[in-house]
């Protein structure tokens, strides 16, 4: 079983609202830097949003700025991605990803360890 679980996704319109959810089984998550990660079939792999592990440092994408949200609720070990004004070039599975060497926030899916198994979130009318 994976150490992390995604959840949250699914079939919203455009200009729609999700939250992702990303909890953690046998990881203090709170411990860990936390990235979020998007796969649209035929298109590589990309870094959408990430938490840094001590100081709540944030980090997000020129295309999801603005939109997205990234917390976390350490007492539900739980990291979420808010995302609003949702947009067909959204749809992806999305992915998180834990990290506990080092703090900062990072996009580089190379940089973590633990990895969900996706959910797939869908932007249409």
């Amino acid at each position: 079983q994976s150490k992390l679980v995604e959840s949250g996704g699914g079939l919203v319109q455009p200009g729609g609202s999700l939250r992702l959810s990303c909890t953690a089984y046998e990881l203090t998550l709170e411990n860990y830097r936390i990235g979020w990660f998007r796969q649209a079939p035929g298109k590589e792999r990309e870094g959408v949003s990430c938490i840094s592990r001590r100081d709540g440092g944030s980090y997000y994408v020129d295309s999801v700025k603005g939109r997205f949200t990234v917390s976390r609720d350490n007492a539900q070990n739980t990291v979420y991605l808010q995302m609003d004004s949702l947009k067909p070039e959204d749809t992806a599975a999305y992915y998180c990803a834990a990290d506990f060497r080092r703090s900062q926030c990072s996009t580089a899916a190379q940089d973590y360890d633990y990895w969900g198994q996706g959910t797939q979130v869908t932007v249409s009318s």
